[in-house]
């Protein structure tokens, strides 16, 4: 395909990008039933998401033919919706405001806004192998982010035969997660970083190596600034995701803090100073990941049950570090849709091992080395509840063919716990907080442009401190495309 191949969109509400992009969970959905059908390629936890090889097989799948309804019909979506958004030659503009009486405690893939109040403006083009985003905006301020002035989701991408190079800010989802990423996810800011990743997911020709399947690679360094104690500290990701078997994805991931003020910095010897134990020390701080995912169709209904480990030490079976996230979610038609059932539980108390013997408290996205953490701008990379945290969601959703979709939600969070001397940024001790939250996403096609709208309604039963008691909450965001 002559263009970059890869845009984003709230259901009807275009843009022009090189790829799907972290935030529309029904988008997310369509691509996991076609990826569960077999229908397209099985890598799907590496968000954001390149349109090239899902329109490709598309393209040219037969597998359609002995579908069910519901899964042509997530092809149909899928299909008109990325054809429409890699045409090139197009100016795009976009406004969106967000505002909520009290923001949401637990983010999960298709989160709103990160405070009380945030608007943006924004401008993008496409052309044959090169796309631009401008995006402009405002918000009000944290204790750990006095930034105002937004510069998030703005960037400057070339493709380059197979590859795409890309500089700015862009939002990352890492894991099978649905509810929490744990190395990183949208919880935090994106930051300024300069990345490459690979856009069609074509297996190798080699004899070698054609074993692995369909694959994906990213590799960026992103810049930590903003206040903190080493400032401008670099971090490095790199993640590679393949697809070996019928239904099996797998990915590996890791993650570095390196450089930044009062730090040796020598990126290239550190980077493949891999060793990290308490003989060995290196003078990085770590995380690695391990992703696998097994979905699968059975006629009118599709399973995916899932897995992530953490290891905040490189290696996993001795003084690992390890968090752990598992979940189980179900798909089914469902009127003139699909419904989807998801139960998911993320871990953040560190063990000493992959497999989950003995506790290390206060161990995750904590470094003695680099003590501002595995954090951005007051906020944690990964699981949004920081260190030493647990949490146990539920969530019920439809999504009509129309495009509006309505989702149910029950969060038991505990947020950190006593033995956690390193503390927690979301909470000053520990509590254990159940949230309620219902939410309604509808989009509207309009003269001008098109208008997506939702609505988020939560009830909670305490809050993390010093705030306490109960509390209801509602947020509204629209977004506007011309």
């Amino acid at each position: 395909m002559a263009a970059i191949a890869g845009l984003t969109m709230c259901f009807a509400v275009a843009s022009a990008s090189p790829w799907a992009e972290v935030g529309d969970a029904s988008l997310r959905s369509d691509i996991l039933v076609l990826a569960s059908a077999g229908v397209i390629d099985n890598v799907t936890m590496q968000w954001p998401l390149p349109w090239t090889g899902i329109l490709r097989r598309l393209s040219s799948s037969d597998a359609l033919d002995d579908q069910p309804d519901y899964v042509r019909e997530a092809a149909r979506r899928v299909k008109e919706r990325g054809m429409a958004e890699v045409r090139t030659h197009r100016l795009n503009s976009g406004l969106t405001i967000d505002a909520a009486s009290e923001p949401a405690l637990v983010r999960g893939f298709d989160a709103l806004g990160r405070g009380s109040f945030e608007g943006r403006a924004s401008v993008e083009a496409l052309w044959d192998t090169t796309a631009l985003k401008l995006s402009l905006g405002g918000r009000t301020t944290g204790s750990g982010d006095r930034q105002a002035l937004m510069l998030d989701d703005s960037y400057v991408a070339q493709r380059i035969g197979n590859a795409v190079i890309t500089g700015g800010y862009r939002t990352h989802w890492w894991g099978p997660g649905w509810i929490s990423a744990l190395s990183l996810s949208n919880n935090a800011r994106p930051m300024p970083e300069i990345a490459i990743s690979r856009l069609d997911t074509e297996p190798f020709e080699s004899p070698y190596l054609s074993w692995i399947g369909p694959w994906q690679a990213e590799f960026f360094v992103g810049l930590l600034d903003g206040t903190r104690i080493a400032d401008n500290t670099a971090y490095v990701g790199f993640r590679l995701g393949f697809n070996p078997l019928p239904h099996l994805e797998i990915g590996l991931a890791r993650t570095t803090e390196m450089c930044g003020s009062g730090h040796k910095c020598d990126p290239l010897r550190d980077y493949i100073d891999i060793r990290n134990d308490p003989k060995h020390t290196n003078d990085t701080n770590d995380q690695g990941n391990i992703d696998i995912r097994y979905s699968y169709a059975f006629s009118d209904f599709a399973v995916e049950t899932y897995v992530q480990f953490m290891n905040e030490d490189t290696n996993p079976f001795q003084h690992s570090g390890t968090s752990h996230l598992y979940g189980i979610s179900g798909w089914m038609p469902l009127w003139d849709g699909i419904g989807r059932i998801t139960m998911e539980y993320a871990d953040s108390v560190a063990t000493y091992d992959l497999w989950g013997s003995g506790t290390m408290h206060g161990f995750s996205y904590n470094n003695w080395r680099y003590t501002d953490g595995m954090r951005y701008r007051g906020r944690t990379l990964g699981f949004g509840l920081d260190s030493d945290s647990r949490l146990l969601s539920l969530q019920a959703s439809y999504q009509r063919n129309a495009g509006d979709s309505y989702r149910m939600t029950y969060h038991h969070a505990e947020i950190s716990t006593p033995e956690n001397g390193a503390g927690n940024v979301v909470t000053g001790a520990p509590v254990i907080v159940n949230v309620l939250e219902a939410r309604i996403d509808y989009p509207l096609n309009v003269d001008v442009g098109q208008i997506h709208l939702s609505f988020a309604g939560r009830v909670q039963d305490d809050r993390p401190r010093p705030d306490q008691g109960w509390l209801a909450s509602a947020e509204a965001s629209i977004r506007f495309a011309f």
